[in-house]
């Protein structure tokens, strides 16, 4: 991994390459992509079977295949060890609870004259979760996705998600049957992006896509965006550590790895103004490398895109991490909310000793579907506005129109637009 210090004489290049950790090289694949985009658009059920039977090692034989039974989700519940079960409606209710109080609200505002003016705030129709089931399967990106598009009122939920050798993962399952989901289909890729974004025999035309995926979905869900409205393009993931000389290394070190075995392309990142910290926490990623089942993937990841850099002060190593803009960022320090104010850019913030990143992912309530790459200096975790949509709401009385409606003409005008003007004018009283 890259060990180095902002003194070195390096350090800027060295620096401006770990700025470029979320690049996908979506140029190699997007023809790819694109086809099976038209494909699915031209052939619809028909494109979807042959993808599967390519992809997925499986052929669908008739079109009712493609939908997973309600009945074996239910069975898979009933089937889940019972601490198991009491911890998922745990997390359940934590992120139910939590996304509930994102709710905008509608509001009108009336002025003295007549004036009504206000926002209208209604949920989509239809959205289309996407949830990874490819190297594995992640039950807690379904309620991360599910809960959000719930409490915001969406009436009907499509999902998708790849089912290699026809083998759902059973934990999945009964995560559809606790949040009551009925509609979810066994397709993964690209072609359940362009599935939901242009509708097929058997799968809805949604007008939201949400969720995770590897290159071939994140580009997939950037060629349909317009058709559909999206949440984020997210690329690997990644977490930021701040940290001073009171952490604990082996906490630090076990909490980069937790980002390491997701994938080889995972990004972790500690920045310390502790040279002894930074020196600990070497080691210990070493000893805890040994103890992990995915030891190989989470070792390529440390060693070419894992960093830790050290920093003059505190003040320095915050400054860097905002211009990393992680998607989750630790702070492991011994006053972690004096910091809280001068973070200005990442996904997730975990303040103190006992927040690891990975209590996030599961039960803490806020959702873990986060912007990667940098793209937390403009994008925010997914949340119920994602499957809203807001109207403006206008009532103008004759006093009111009276009162700015030639002003308004005027600059209708000077646009050249004059039915826009005229329409105003034939308003007016005088």
């Amino acid at each position: 991994m890259l060990k180095t210090k902002t003194s070195n004489e390096n350090f800027k290049n060295e620096f401006n390459e770990l700025l470029t950790r979320g690049a996908m090289d979506m140029d190699n694949v997007s023809k790819i992509v694109g086809n099976i985009i038209n494909e699915i658009k031209e052939k619809k059920n028909s494109a979807l079977i042959d993808h599967i039977s390519k992809f997925d090692n499986w052929t669908p034989m008739m079109d009712s295949e493609l939908k997973i039974d309600v009945n074996d989700m239910r069975k898979a519940y009933d089937n889940i060890d019972r601490d198991l079960k009491e911890a998922l409606h745990m997390a359940y209710n934590r992120i139910k609870s939590y996304h509930e109080k994102q709710m905008p609200k509608s509001w009108f505002d009336t002025e003295a004259n007549g004036t009504i003016l206000g926002q209208k705030v209604t949920p989509v129709d239809k959205a289309g979760l996407y949830i990874p089931g490819g190297k594995a399967a992640y039950p807690s990106s379904l309620l991360m996705n599910v809960i959000p598009a719930q409490v915001a009122g969406v009436e009907q939920i499509v999902v998708c998600t790849p089912t290699p050798d026809n083998e759902p993962n059973e934990l999945l399952l009964a995560a559809c049957h606790l949040c009551g989901v009925s509609e979810v289909f066994k397709v993964g890729g690209a072609s359940a992006i362009a599935a939901m974004a242009y509708g097929t025999q058997t799968i809805p035309k949604v007008d939201v896509i949400t969720g995770p995926g590897n290159i071939f979905v994140a580009t997939a869900k950037k060629m349909v965006f317009g058709e559909v409205n999206i949440d984020m393009i997210a690329g690997p993931s990644e977490i930021g550590i701040l940290a001073d000389d009171s952490a604990k290394a082996s906490h630090i070190a076990v909490d980069l790895l937790s980002q390491a075995e997701h994938d080889e392309m995972a990004s972790s990142i500690l920045i310390t103004p502790s040279q002894a910290l930074a020196d600990r926490v070497e080691i210990e990623i070493e000893n805890w490398l040994s103890k992990l089942n995915r030891q190989e993937i989470a070792k390529k990841s440390i060693d070419e895109r894992g960093a830790i850099i050290v920093t003059h002060d505190m003040d320095e190593a915050v400054a860097l991490m905002n211009e990393i803009a992680p998607e989750h960022l630790e702070v492991a320090t011994s006053s972690p909310f004096e910091l809280l104010s001068s973070i200005k850019h990442a996904g997730a913030i975990f303040l103190g000793y006992n927040t690891p990143e990975a209590i996030g992912d599961y039960v803490a309530g806020p959702n873990h579907t986060l912007p990667t790459g940098g793209t937390a200096k403009f994008y925010s975790p997914l949340g119920v506005e994602n499957f809203m949509k807001k109207s403006s709401i206008i009532s103008f009385s004759q006093k009111a129109i009276d009162a700015i409606g030639e002003q308004c003409a005027m600059i209708a005008d000077t646009e050249g637009l004059d039915a826009h003007a005229s329409s105003v004018r034939v308003r007016l009283s005088k």
